[in-house]
């Protein structure tokens, strides 16, 4: 079993975006990796184009707050 390296980046962008860095704001939104809680929960159901969906709108929220804590 591989440990998880957070200097390393997924080597698959479909792998969880988690940054180990789990905080959740008053939305229920991730502030390591941007995803809502309903994300994060259903993440391993999510078949590819749902996920590259979830990606687009983690990023997006990401732009969206200039005070964005990046992990």
């Amino acid at each position: 079993m591989a440990l998880f390296d957070p200097s390393r980046p997924p080597v698959d962008p479909l792998q969880s975006p988690c940054v180990r860095n789990c905080c959740l704001d008053d939305h229920d939104v991730c502030l390591g990796c941007g995803r809502t809680l309903d994300e994060i929960r259903a993440w391993t159901s999510l078949s590819e184009p749902q996920r590259r969906q979830v990606l687009e709108k983690a990023e997006l929220r990401r732009q969206q707050f200039p005070g964005w804590r990046p992990s």
